[in-house]
């Protein structure tokens, strides 16, 4: 079986400025006060995935889980190691990425299909489905500004998802939408999952990275803790019993009947 994706000893690092203006950096330096630091965001990261794998990764936030998605897609590079990709990369990072504001729903499907690699014959072809999929109707000729996030998610997921990828990242994917477009976002993402496509998605909600993954990398502070079954780093999080002790909550909070 071919590797899909290696990254190797990967470290990324940031710099944190505490000050935005003149006036207040030259304050700080007169009071002998830090003017920037550097952060950690990864911290020699090394795995490697295997064609058709799907892989879910997760921690909490600020763990270091969208850097590393970016790192992997190619829109930034590591400080230290590298990042090896096999194929063509689709998906959805952050919702609404690269579409422009002023741009209709239509014109920006055709942007942010050419931004993602497809050929104008290709976007075409596929044109039809995408917009059945995304399910926005009359607003497909309105200005993206006037969309609310979910329309946003809808069209976004719409154009990466049927991209003849080998790899696809998502991001957070299902955390905006209705129940019913979630439902369809996992359906056809199972369905490029049969077809052979690397998955490397992201997400804190443990009955979907069940059902959708065989393998989880845990991150922690920019450490990778855990790379191993799903089930086990589920449990590693602890995140079944966070799930459990909200949904008890909001039962509760409701008066459900459960």
């Amino acid at each position: 079986m071919a590797t899909s994706i290696v990254v190797e000893n990967c470290t990324k690092e940031f710099t944190l400025y505490y000050h935005r203006t003149m006036k207040a950096m030259a304050t700080a330096a007169v009071r002998r006060q830090p003017l920037r630091e550097r952060f950690t965001a990864l911290n020699d990261i090394s795995f490697t995935v295997e064609q058709g794998e799907s892989v879910g990764l997760m921690g909490l936030n600020g763990s270091g889980k969208s850097t590393l998605l970016t790192l992997i897609n190619g829109v930034m590079t590591p400080d230290k190691g590298k990042v090896l990709t096999r194929g063509r990369i689709a998906g959805l990072i952050a919702t609404g990425a690269g579409f422009h504001p002023q741009m209709t729903g239509r014109e920006n499907l055709f942007l942010n299909g050419a931004i993602l690699g497809m050929s104008k014959n290709e976007l075409n072809r596929k044109f039809d489905e995408i917009v059945e999929f995304a399910d926005i109707g009359r607003f497909l000729d309105t200005p993206v500004s006037h969309y609310s996030s979910g329309m946003y998610a809808r069209l976004g997921f719409a154009i990466a998802i049927h991209v003849d990828a080998d790899i696809f990242l998502a991001d957070e994917v299902l955390a905006v939408g209705d129940k019913p477009f979630k439902q369809k976002c996992v359906t056809k993402m199972q369905e490029i999952r049969q077809q052979g496509t690397t998955i490397f998605y992201v997400s804190h909600a443990a009955a979907s990275v069940r059902s959708m993954c065989d393998r989880v990398l845990c991150l922690e502070s920019g450490h990778l803790n855990f790379d191993g079954p799903v089930d086990e780093g589920i449990r590693y999080l602890q995140y079944d019993e966070a799930e459990e002790g909200l949904e008890a909550t909001i039962d509760a909070e409701l008066g459900a009947d459960i």
